[in-house]
């Protein structure tokens, strides 16, 4: 017959925690502050939505009047909603998953690839990479049709550019840094934890 285990050798994740205190409370459900803003994005995505399908309805009607130069700036600003269009979808499911709440959506067919590992330092980089395109389709319809912009437009377009990417690349280097420290502390306390003796049969 066994021994009776100890209590101090149940899980740790077994014990609930205690009810919290008021001030904590109120500081944790302060987060669902965020829903009506994130709403507020839905509503935008909704504008993005009726805008390109005005531009579609633009290209289709004047489709035969339109010189290959034109009809290239349409499409370029259709791509252009698109990518807005992607960058809210970021910010409104992983802004909500990573600071409000879970959204229940694992095992869903339709949960997006890179929502399970999602956290804010990845929500970041997507974000910058997010912008870097939208810029870049900024300056090729600058670049396309350069008569109507001044050279001083153009080069704040390519300064701004360029800023982007530097940010990009900094933040996904500080992301990198920062996983590779957590793994190696885990990696670090995972290895010097010594398990507790078997209780004596």
């Amino acid at each position: 017959m066994s021994a009776p285990k100890h209590p101090s050798a149940s899980p740790a994740g077994s014990s609930r925690p205690g009810p919290m205190k008021a001030l904590p409370k109120i500081i944790f459900m302060s987060r669902w502050l965020q829903v009506p803003l994130y709403l507020g994005l839905i509503v935008a995505q909704g504008v993005y939505v009726v805008l390109f399908l005005k531009e579609v309805l633009h290209l289709v009607t004047y489709a035969m009047t339109l010189d290959e130069t034109n009809i290239m700036l349409v499409v370029l600003g259709l791509i252009d909603v698109v990518m807005i269009s992607n960058l809210l979808i970021m910010v409104i499911v992983g802004g909500y998953e990573t600071f409000v709440s879970r959204l229940g959506v694992e095992g869903h067919p339709d949960e997006p690839e890179w929502l399970d590992h999602v956290n804010a330092g990845v929500l970041k980089v997507k974000l910058s990479m997010a912008l870097i395109s939208i810029s870049s389709i900024h300056l090729l319809k600058t670049f396309i049709n350069p008569d109507q912009h001044t050279f001083h437009t153009v080069l704040w377009q390519v300064i701004i550019h360029v800023a982007f990417l530097v940010s990009a690349l900094i933040m996904a280097y500080v992301d990198k840094l920062t996983t590779h420290t957590h793994t190696h502390t885990r990696h670090f306390h995972d290895e010097s934890f010594v398990p507790p003796q078997k209780a004596i049969e």
